[in-house]
């Protein structure tokens, strides 16, 4: 996975309030993968943890793109590739 960026299947996204993360699917380098955003990020994105997570998404998604990326490059195999805190640095 060479890729600097995944693109986000808008459609697909949805917010996991139970599991306190929104999830979607992108794609790279023609294969489709299964994403989960911790909402911790968006909390850093969002300098506050009071937000609405479906806008924020939209609003951060090209940074959004850059960090799936990051995480799919650590670990190309996994089923679902969380994008955590870790990926913010």
């Amino acid at each position: 996975m060479a890729e600097d960026r995944v693109t986000i299947d808008t459609v697909s996204v949805f917010d996991n309030t139970a599991d306190r993360q929104v999830e979607f699917a992108g794609e790279a380098s023609g294969e489709r993968y299964a994403f989960a955003l911790r909402y911790d990020v968006l909390e850093a994105l969002a300098g506050d943890a009071t937000f609405d997570a479906l806008p924020l998404f939209q609003r951060h998604r090209a940074r959004i793109q850059t960090l799936a990326a990051d995480a799919l490059a650590r670990d190309p195999d996994q089923a679902l590739v969380v994008i955590s805190e870790n990926d913010l640095a």
